[in-house]
């Protein structure tokens, strides 16, 4: 399937999830915009981990310094997001330059916990020494007061606290979905070009064996530099959509945790595959969605078919794995997926499609027949 046809089917899916998500409750405008943004995430940070091979603990220095570049553009230029959401992609990509710099003299373990400090460097820069930029613990937000030199230049100060906009439509509910869905749609399509390009060979070369494509002439550390610092834009971009959304950025979203979320989603959909990490970050955010909503009086509504004492039993069986203790479903669920699925998400749909697709050799035998023959011989 070509490039262009593979992402119109892509997009197609994409912009329809308002229609086919909503018979599982997946299709209200909040938890849509965190399946687009944390896809975007997942997707750039694939290109780094899925492509090369190189694990980075601290994707989250990025994500969160996407969503700081994105509030101080509201503050001082326009509550556009034609300012913010670009900046906030140029500001991480510079981050990324940096911290991708040092971190990739090392290899291996070595790379990740190094990558893994900066972030928590970054994160306690964001919580205590760098307050006069980022607010500290309070968090860095929109104001009235603020100066917003190109909206009072056009005179489109109001009275009321501003919303962001994209030349006048409010990126609220529907339309911030649709916003953040073009953007997926377009950072998948990059993924997809990188993935068939020469420089996405040589990052599946570095990922196969580093030392023979350095034996052949090719030095590694300028594709991954490349790689790592393209990753960390799209993490900031992810920052800057979060920003649209909520125009709010504090410094919790460069913890290691968030780190290792997209470790997780990446994992989960399945590491090199381009649909996998969208499916990965899909399946995180609606269990953290809707399974951390269940509560004890949703368990007996949902058991009450049982006799009194078997009611009793199932919601004691089951309520540790929902409301505050979702992260236990989600804990199994990647379990499972390590277990029985080293591929992720994506090796499961390729078993099932095998299943109903057996390719037949050219001599019209089945493929059992031609797999016994080729034994004999």
């Amino acid at each position: 399937m070509g490039d262009y046809a593979f992402t119109a089917i892509f997009a197609a899916a994409v912009l329809t999830m308002p229609i086919w998500l909503a018979p599982i409750g997946a299709g209200y405008p909040d938890i849509l915009q965190k399946f687009a943004i944390f896809g975007i995430f997942a997707i750039g940070f694939n290109i780094l981990f899925g492509f090369s091979g190189y694990l980075s603990f601290g994707h989250a220095a990025f994500l969160g310094t996407g969503s700081y570049a994105a509030v101080w553009m509201f503050k001082l230029l326009s509550m556009n997001a034609i300012f913010a959401v670009p900046f906030a992609i140029i500001v991480a990509g510079l981050l990324a330059l940096v911290i991708g710099f040092v971190c990739l003299r090392r290899a291996g373990i070595y790379f990740s916990i190094l990558t893994l400090a900066f972030a928590q460097m970054s994160y306690n820069l964001a919580y205590s020494v760098l307050t006069p930029i980022t607010n500290g613990e309070t968090g860095l937000q929109i104001s009235r007061s603020d100066p917003r030199l190109i909206d009072r230049a056009l005179g489109e100060v109001g009275a009321g606290l501003p919303k962001p906009n994209f030349f006048g439509i409010e990126l609220q509910g529907y339309p911030g979905f649709y916003f953040c869905a073009i953007l997926l749609v377009l950072g998948f399509f990059l993924a997809l070009r990188i993935r068939n390009s020469t420089f996405g060979m040589m990052l599946f070369a570095i990922k196969s064996n580093q030392n023979r494509m350095g034996y052949t002439g090719f030095a590694a550390r300028p594709y991954l530099l490349t790689a790592f610092v393209i990753s960390g834009m799209y993490a900031g971009l992810a920052g800057g959509l979060l920003a649209v959304t909520d125009p709010l950025a504090g410094a919790d979203r460069m913890q290691w945790t968030a780190s290792g979320e997209v470790v997780l989603m990446t994992i989960l959909g399945g590491v090199g595959t381009l649909l996998g990490p969208v499916i990965g970050a899909a399946v995180m955010k609606y269990l953290e969605q809707i399974f951390s909503s269940f509560n004890d009086g949703f368990l007996y509504r949902s058991f009450d078919f049982l006799p009194g004492w078997a009611q009793n039993v199932a919601v004691e069986i089951t309520s540790p794995f929902v409301g505050e203790g979702w992260h236990l479903t989600l804990g199994l669920l990647f379990m499972v997926i390590v277990i029985f699925l080293p591929g992720g998400i994506m090796e499961g749909l390729r078993r099932i499609g095998a299943l109903f697709h057996k390719p037949k050799p050219a001599d019209g035998t089945t493929g059992d027949t031609a797999a016994a023959r080729a034994n004999h011989q």
